[in-house]
């Protein structure tokens, strides 16, 4: 039996991406950086021979993958899956705000005075998560033992599907936070991290019920394909 190995990709660069707007539940589609930046992350993963692709049922992250996958040389493709367990946070009334506004939000919800003040300490995704709910005056916003559950089973399944058929490598395309929260599940340690690249690869292994963290946010794909477009057009 192979290594089971999921290589979970954060979408590619969207229009509230780039003007600093929260996006979770609600879509906005790649930018043409975004969409280039995720067409050389596809021409660097290429030569990947991937057991099963699956994305978040947001247009973002569906997108991304098709684009990584138009550049695999994989014939045929694998067997493609939207999970809608594996999408963004939901951030309820928030939704659309500014960063700012929203990071402006929740710290007062959890009694700091500033956004720096809140981030010098040791914050949890719970803490977040219950801010969030109670900020939400929309109600959409989950609660944190929703996230736990929905979130870990969605990659679980995923990885637990692959090792099963015998292993081997699964693309999975989500988002920055839910990533994030996904590598503190696993891991406790992790921070609250909001650093997590467009296009980046996080590599996870699995074994025995058990995620092993073995890269976080590497850009090296992308690094890669950016050179292989170099050599395609010289």
């Amino acid at each position: 039996m192979m290594t089971t190995e999921l290589y979970v990709v954060r979408h590619g660069k969207t229009m509230f991406n780039a003007l600093q707007r929260a996006q979770g539940w609600c879509d906005t589609p790649l930018t043409s950086k975004g969409s280039e930046d995720i067409h050389y992350l596809g021409l660097g993963l290429r030569e990947m021979h991937f057991v099963e692709a699956v994305s978040s049922d947001s247009g973002r992250a569906i997108e991304t993958m098709r684009l990584i996958m138009g550049e695999n040389l994989q014939l045929p493709k694998p067997p493609y899956a939207i999970d809608n367990r594996i999408r963004e946070w939901c951030w309820g009334s928030l939704e659309g705000g500014y960063d700012t506004e929203m990071w402006g939000v929740l710290p007062r919800v959890l009694n700091f005075k500033t956004s720096e003040q809140m981030w010098e300490t040791d914050i949890t995704f719970k803490d977040i998560a219950e801010a969030v709910y109670e900020a939400d005056t929309a109600h959409w916003a989950e609660t944190f033992d929703v996230l736990c559950s929905h979130v870990f089973s969605g990659f679980e399944d995923i990885a637990h599907r692959v090792e099963k058929n015998g292993g081997g490598r699964a693309i999975v395309v989500s988002h920055g936070f839910t990533i994030a929260f996904l590598l503190n599940l696993i891991d406790a340690k992790q921070p609250v991290r909001v650093d997590l690249q467009n296009g980046s690869v996080t590599r996870l292994t699995y074994e025995e019920g058990k995620f092993t963290i073995q890269e976080i946010g590497s850009t090296e794909f992308i690094e890669k394909g950016r050179e292989i477009s170099k050599d395609i057009l010289a």
